[in-house]
């Protein structure tokens, strides 16, 4: 199928920042140097929330109008503007919005000289995000992967100044490279299995392959996991994450540690359940068994290793890295344990999604503070948050509500999210994975009640730091982080119930 000229009415999210990156590019190449590059910051956030709108607007066409549309299958069926995308790409789009807005007024202090490119390189790095999570074909899924990569590593780099910087960038290039590597040659088998990169004609063909292909299935689902394993910096796939996160601008950590990594799992989401799903025809093969094994090996690992070395850790980026780690474990549960027949249980993406939305809040709103505090102190080390409560009162009262949520304890978005996933593991049976979530959860409080123990318990802070530096923007995004991390606490059967009427997995994601 070719693509129309009236197709391109539903890409308006996806064109949109194409166009605004393109105008915006060419502003700051004409713009005079003495010409404050803020105004392109804005530029860059109200092109956003444009491409906000139209997802919002094709949401309410495929569901809420009185004529709804069924999910929109371009360029034979490797383009796809259904629910779960659109989910998906408020998501990307939002959190990107707030890390720009923190990003006003501060990026002087992050030491950005092409503070321009540093505003217009985001968008390109979201539509990759938003290609990820509509595409059906295997080569539209790795464009979408590679232009959010190729972005990332420069926007990392992009305080060429600092060593550190470079140091993450150059490790960051080679290790992300790899796991592209690894992706596709695991892309290559699905090729070479089924004769097509379409996602559900490579599924169709897997399901019914003979017993001699079942080790290339396996092959090929390994490579795939191990490169989006990569992506997403879960065990035992995550050692570069501490030292980008730490050499990076935190604000473009805080991008990795959400937007990019929402993005990794909307991709093995995809994957997992549109290729591999079925294989060997039914749900109770050994063959499908030992792959959603795999993932939920990997997420224990992730929640064991990720609580483990956050522990040790001073520099809170690192100790934010670790907890990315971890919490990476508690967002492949509800992949891993899948649809089962044996067992009812088909909610795994609305307890995915809800936990998505906590965790990317409350971790927006821990890197804004982490902002103010290297603005203060001139660091990140976790001796920056001693006396806090005595400097700042509000903003560590609002700091309390992040790090509880990011623990899990009640009443918040981030324990409501993880006893939902809870609830999943056990409603399967898999037992095992609820006693690791249960015991990595309390290791865990360790290492964030020492945050707030240096805030409350911590008076012999230095005089220079005895005025928190906190920016306009920097403190309007902790407080909509903190009161929503508190809403979802309160009120989560309103976010599911919103969730389920939009998106049922039978009827829009496994479309043919």
């Amino acid at each position: 199928m070719r693509l129309q000229l009236s197709d391109l009415v539903y890409l308006s999210p996806e064109l949109t920042l194409v166009i605004a990156a393109v105008i915006i590019s060419v502003l700051d190449l004409i713009l005079p140097n003495k010409v404050n590059r803020t105004i392109l910051g804005w530029l860059s956030i109200v092109s956003l929330m444009i491409s906000t709108a139209f997802v919002i607007y094709y949401m309410r066409l495929l569901n809420l109008s009185e004529d709804p549309l069924a999910p929109v299958q371009l360029l034979n069926l490797s383009y796809r503007v259904d629910d779960f995308a659109n989910l998906f790409k408020l998501i990307f789009l939002i959190g990107t919005i707030f890390i720009l807005f923190m990003s006003i007024g501060s990026v002087k202090k992050e030491d950005i000289h092409h503070r321009g490119e540093y505003y217009y390189l985001f968008l390109p790095a979201t539509l990759g995000a938003m290609i990820m999570a509509s595409s059906g074909d295997l080569i539209t899924l790795y464009v979408g992967l590679e232009l959010l990569s190729i972005t990332s590593y420069i926007l990392v780099g992009i305080r060429k100044g600092n060593t550190k910087t470079n140091e993450a960038a150059f490790k960051y290039i080679v290790v992300g490279g790899i796991a592209s590597a690894f992706i596709l040659y695991g892309m290559s088998f699905l090729y070479g299995l089924s004769g097509s990169t379409n996602l559900t004609e490579i599924n169709q063909a897997l399901q019914v392959s003979d017993s001699s292909f079942e080790l290339l299935i396996y092959v090929s689902f390994m490579l795939i996991v191990a490169g989006l394993g990569t992506k997403i910096a879960a065990a035992p796939f995550h050692t570069w994450a501490a030292d980008v996160y730490q050499g990076a601008a935190t604000p473009i950590t805080a991008y990795l540690a959400t937007v990019s990594k929402a993005a990794g799992f909307a991709m093995l989401f995809r994957l997992v359940y549109l290729v591999y799903y079925g294989v060997g025809g039914q749900d109770s093969s050994p063959v499908f068994i030992d792959l959603f094994m795999i993932i939920l090996l990997v997420a224990a690992a992730a929640m064991i290793i990720g609580n483990v070395l956050a522990l040790k850790q001073r520099k809170v980026k690192r100790l934010l890295a670790y907890s990315g780690v971890a919490n990476a474990g508690y967002l492949l549960v509800p992949i891993g344990i899948g649809l089962h027949s044996q067992f009812p249980h088909s909610s795994n993406f609305s307890e995915l999604y809800f936990y998505l939305i906590a965790y990317l809040f409350m971790n927006i709103g821990a890197f804004a503070v982490l902002m103010a505090i290297e603005r203060t102190t001139g660091d990140g080390e976790l001796k920056g948050f001693a006396g806090l409560y005595y400097r700042a009162p509000y903003t560590a009262f609002a700091v309390v509500i992040l790090l509880l949520s990011l623990a899990g304890l009640p009443v918040t978005g981030g324990f409501i999210g993880k006893v939902f996933i809870l609830l999943g593991a056990l409603q399967v049976k898999a037992y095992w994975l609820a006693i690791v979530m249960i015991l990595t959860s309390v290791i865990s409080f360790y290492y964030y009640f020492s945050i707030i123990r240096q805030m409350f318990m911590r008076t012999n802070f230095e005089a220079g730091s005895n005025k928190l530096n906190l920016s306009v923007p920097i403190a309007i995004t902790i407080w909509i982080s903190t009161v929503v991390t508190i809403i979802l606490g309160f009120f989560p059967n309103y976010v599911l119930s919103y969730i389920n009427d939009i998106f049922t997995i039978g009827t829009d994601f496994f479309i043919r």
